[in-house]
């Protein structure tokens, strides 16, 4: 057995690419990992990882090993975790990714309804802007548009569809004219956004009558953030373009105005998806069936 953990610290500290991070997970001292690598490194003949003073990384022996036995603890934690199905109430954690709105809109609110129920389960929920390997990183499953889900993976609709909104501050307006097209836009501060899955500062992608005009406005301000740009706009410096959910109750009490309205339709609302070649465990399912959109 202490082969065996061996290779799942091993098989951590490869993920992670970090000793500190691994060490965090598995419970223990970052020098008492680096001393059970070194073992095992000692054990095979080979040496497994690389280290410098700011990275870690697999040598050709240790990603063909990673590869190896990666899976099969993958396949041992799935069905230690189904055994949760012999319990009288189901067990465990669930790691889930998913973008900073649909954290907030869609998931917290299922949190607070399904929780309170099932006090052995714990949900572990990651903001992430990039198109994570949720295989790869650990993930139970992730959250995703519609439109952005792989093939390959089952999706269950979690949320009705999305609009998005332009909107700034009565006190920008009464300074900037009113955008009557989104050409006009570019003469504005637009608060722009920047996402790791576009490399650059993320378009603004309005439509009208089937004609799409992608804008990529110029402004004083970029974010990663929802909260600071909606921040941004109600405190006057620039226009926003956000989720329409989030702006709405500022819209109706007249701290925002919207523009623009007939250039956002609607598109495909968010999905939480998982591999189809892993059973979801007892947790996962019961979250599922509590995320599962059924309409209005």
């Amino acid at each position: 057995m202490e082969n065996f953990n061996d290779l799942a610290a091993f098989a951590s500290v490869a993920r992670e690419r970090s000793f500190t991070r691994a060490a965090a997970k598995l419970g223990v001292s970052p020098s008492a990992l680096s001393q059970t690598i070194r073992n095992l490194e000692e054990r095979l003949g080979l040496r497994l990882l690389t280290r410098t003073t700011r990275s870690v990384a697999s040598t050709e022996a240790g990603e063909r090993l990673l590869r190896t036995i990666a899976p099969r603890f993958e396949e041992i934690e799935a069905e230690l975790t189904a055994l949760s199905e012999l319990r009288e109430k189901p067990a465990g954690t669930v790691r889930i990714t998913a973008g900073e709105h649909a954290a907030i809109s869609v998931l917290q609110p299922a949190l607070k309804r399904f929780l309170p129920d099932y006090p052995d389960i714990q949900v572990e929920i990651i903001v992430d802007y990039g198109l994570t390997d949720i295989v790869a990183e650990g993930y139970d499953a992730g959250v995703r548009l519609g439109e952005q889900v792989a093939k390959d993976m089952i999706a269950v609709r979690i949320g009705p569809d999305l609009r998005m909104a332009v909107v700034a501050s009565r006190a920008y307006f009464q300074k900037h004219s009113i955008p009557e097209t989104p050409q006009d836009l570019t003469a504005h501060n637009c608060i722009n956004i920047r996402l790791p899955t576009y490399g650059g500062l993320f378009p603004w992608d309005l439509e009208k009558k089937k004609r799409e005009v992608k804008v990529r406005g110029e402004g004083q301000l970029v974010f990663n953030s929802l909260g600071m740009r909606l921040q941004s706009a109600l405190d006057g410096l620039g226009v926003a373009y956000m989720p329409e959910d989030q702006a709405l109750p500022y819209i109706a009490d007249g701290r925002l105005v919207r523009v623009l309205e007939d250039w956002c339709p609607a598109f495909p609302g968010y999905h939480l998806y998982y591999p189809s070649r892993r059973h979801s465990s007892p947790a996962l399912a019961l979250l599922t069936d509590v995320l599962r959109y059924r309409g209005k």
